[in-house]
Order: structure tokens, then sequence, then C-alpha cells
């Protein structure tokens, strides 16, 4: 697991931000059952009463608290681990939708952790967490951001909005090499991150 840097003004503003990831290799696929078996397990634990008493835990708390910190509402914009909750109570479960998407889903119900995944080969160098420059945008989008927004950026560039947008580094299907990526925020112990990366890259290996 490697660990990327904030921009110092960022982490000043923003104590316990921060950012991990991991790199395995894999390609996208249909999951195997006994992922579809996991996801069936989860689905057991996440009813409504869960959903509504989730936002008091204290890691999903902490990101509706950063939520609001940076502008946006959690309950318009939803943090990773509520938005599964509602849309398992949608569907009535967890559907899978494939790799990686299982392994990031059941990472972030265990954990409530905020984890994403790239193409591996799509990266430069290492991510960081730092303000847009003028004239800055994300790979493949032609609006330039506003100047000071907060973006997950490799050594050449923005490549997601931190909690928002991604670029065209997503997961695709020539996608060999998969970075996994876990932002952290205050109140979100090491400990639960790097649970995440494990969980979510061991689901992907198998």
């Amino acid at each position: 697991m490697e660990q990327g840097r904030v921009a110092p003004h960022i982490a000043d503003e923003f104590p316990g931000l921060g950012i991990s990831w991991l790199e395995v290799e894999t390609r996208p696929g249909r999951s195997a059952e006994p992922v579809r078996l996991r996801l069936r397990a989860l689905s057991d634990r996440f009813y409504g009463s869960h959903a509504i008493h989730m936002r008091e835990q204290p890691i999903p708390w902490a990101y509706r608290v950063f939520f609001r910190q940076i502008g946006l509402d959690p309950d318009r914009t939803r943090t990773p681990v509520e938005q599964l909750a509602l849309d398992r109570l949608h569907d009535g479960a967890f559907v899978s939708h494939g790799m990686p998407e299982d392994a990031l889903t059941i990472a972030i119900a265990e954990t409530g952790v905020a984890v994403r995944a790239f193409d591996s080969d799509r990266l430069r160098g290492r991510l960081c967490i730092r303000a847009s420059a003028p004239g800055e945008a994300l790979p493949g989008k032609p609006a330039q951001l506003d100047q000071g927004t907060l973006t997950v950026a490799d050594e050449r560039g923005p490549v997601e909005l931190l909690f928002g947008e991604t670029a065209e580094c997503g997961v695709g299907r020539d996608t060999r090499r998969i970075t996994i990526v876990a932002v952290q925020v205050k109140g979100v112990p090491q400990i639960a991150v790097d649970e995440a990366l494990w969980i979510a890259s061991s689901v992907i290996q198998g």
C-alpha cells in the first residue's frame, strides 16, 4: 500500500485528510459465485433501520462532516456507504455489477471507507490531493475547473474531483491493472483504510 501527499494548505484546512492506494492485476468481468454469495449475505445486513442509523456510526458520520466542510450536502450528494445502502433498499439487494465494482461494494459496505478504482495504465506517477490550477480540466472533459477545486491528481494533472466526477482514468474493458484508491478524512482510522484496501484487493484476486 502507498500513501500520497495532501497539498500543505489543504492539509492545514482539513486535518486528517489522506489518500492511500494499491495496485492489483485483474481483468474486469463477471464476478465469481462466492463474490455474489457474499453480496447476498451483505444485503441481509443492510435493511431499512440499518440504513437510517448508519449515519450515526463514526466512519459514515466522519464523511458526512467532511462533505459539509467542502460544501456538499450529504443528504443530496450521498457519502459512498450511504449511497450503497440506498441502492440496496431500492433494488432489494446488492446487485452484482461484476469486477471491480463488486469488490468496491463489499469493501465500502464492510468498512464504510470511501474507495474508488482507476485503470493503473492511465495514471502517471503518484497520486495526491490538491487544488486545481488555472486552466486545468479533467482529461476528456471540455470544461475547465474552477481554480481551487479539490481534486485527486496524478503527476500529469487532476483525475477526479474529490468525491465527484472521474476523468478518463476509470476502469474499462481493456483494463489489466487496477489502482484501488481510498480517501481518508478526519475520524477515519488508518486501520479502517488498510482494511478497505485489503478487502477490495482480496475480493478482486479471489
